[in-house]
């Protein structure tokens, strides 16, 4: 079997862009992949191309040896452009493996260890009574677990003036009275998308009773682990950190100092799932649980739902379509075949492959849109993190 052709599609679909990749053989046997790193989907369709060029004619079957040689042979390795590129094509490569041996991905990762992956939710902004509202909703829904959206940066209603302190000091009030009205067994989350300081990841946190949150994802930006290391002196909440990695390298010091607790690993960014596997095993030796970044399409999902099910140190798999929020990115008319959730979890399916398809004709009617993160200002003017 050889790989005849790579065809790279950034598309518009819901509220932003997404990044598929599909991977043809000579065997009529095919593959789809997704690539993360939302907002640069040019870069990594440039990647991908350049890619294509040596590996039509390759077999794809030999997954790792092509990742290794995606990854090292350019010299200047890694970066996320080549990684969430690599990402779409060794998602693509499982798929094809998968269904030419008939079996579905999990089992090419050592098989199934659990029968459905459990999930968590996110509620979407809005003042605190939506936020509990929407909290409630999910509670009653099944929801064992779920992130709480921090408040406005601002009392303006400006969108992109953003003051940390403002937001730190109403999402304390916001979670103590969330934790006290919605009970002590669900669990409660945070995400504050590297936005803050240590000093005010700190102060957040210990404005607020001990045992109020159960994690907060991404306080602050991630390049230094020193910083997180210092954090972490200060503060007992457990850390849910690594959604931006694009390697087992940047998982490292992380892992290996204690500095998280949930692994927050992008199947689509880090380089797929030959990357996230690795990531997962060095993980479990010492005892730290996997709860994957999932905001993208349905290949993205399909692909974290075998890596939960093959997997042992397993949390939740991020899901966003709840009656909280819908990001309208799992279209069926693109996406015919899909693994949708069943109540608040994903079934593992039997299908050959990932268990996603994908209307191409469809694909080819949606175009690609510039989109760009909100750049953040403060009160005089500078840049701050979204």
């Amino acid at each position: 079997m050889k790989i005849t052709a790579i065809k790279p599609y950034p598309m518009w679909v819901g509220h932003r862009n997404q990044m598929l990749v599909k991977v043809e053989t000579d065997a009529d046997i095919y593959g789809w992949g997704e690539a993360g790193f939302s907002g640069r989907e040019q870069a990594v369709a440039g990647m991908v191309e350049h890619f294509r060029e040596w590996l039509i004619g390759r077999d794809p079957r030999q997954i790792s040896r092509h990742w290794q040689e995606m990854y090292r042979g350019q010299y200047f390795e890694g970066g996320r452009v080549i990684t969430a590129a690599m990402a779409a094509i060794d998602l693509a490569l499982y798929d094809i493996k998968g269904k030419a041996l008939g079996v579905p991905v999990y089992e090419l990762l050592g098989g199934k260890q659990r029968d459905y992956v459990p999930g968590f939710a996110s509620t979407s902004g809005g003042t605190g009574d939506e936020m509990i509202e929407m909290a409630r909703l999910l509670i009653q829904d099944g929801w064992p677990a779920m992130r709480l959206s921090p408040q406005p940066g601002n009392d303006t209603g400006d969108e992109i003036l953003y003051e940390p302190r403002v937001s730190i000091g109403k999402t304390a009030k916001l979670f103590t009275r969330a934790r006290e009205e919605l009970g002590d067994t669900v669990v409660l989350g945070v995400d504050y998308h590297h936005r803050l300081s240590v000093a005010e990841a700190a102060s957040f946190m210990n404005k607020m009773p001990s045992g109020t949150l159960d994690f907060i994802e991404e306080p602050i930006r991630d390049e230094s682990p020193e910083a997180y290391e210092a954090l972490r002196k200060m503060v007992d909440v457990p850390f849910a950190i690594g959604e931006e990695f694009a390697s087992k390298w940047q998982f490292m010091p992380y892992i290996e100092r204690g500095l998280t607790d949930f692994a927050r690993v992008d199947i689509c960014n880090v380089g797929g799932l030959t990357e996230a596997m690795k990531v997962a095993g060095w993980a479990e030796t010492h005892y730290i649980d996997m709860m994957p970044h999932n905001p993208l399409g349905p290949i993205c999902t399909a692909a974290s739902v075998h890596f939960g099910a093959a997997i042992s140190n397993f949390a939740w798999l991020e899901a966003r379509t709840t009656r909280a929020e819908s990001s309208g990115r799992d279209n069926s008319d693109i996406f015919p075949q899909q693994i949708r959730l069943d109540g608040v979890r994903y079934p593992v399916p039997d299908t050959p492959g990932l268990g996603v398809d994908v209307n191409e004709e469809a694909v080819k009617e949606y175009e690609f849109k510039f989109w760009e993160a909100p750049h953040y200002r403060r009160e005089d003017g500078s840049h701050t993190n979204w």
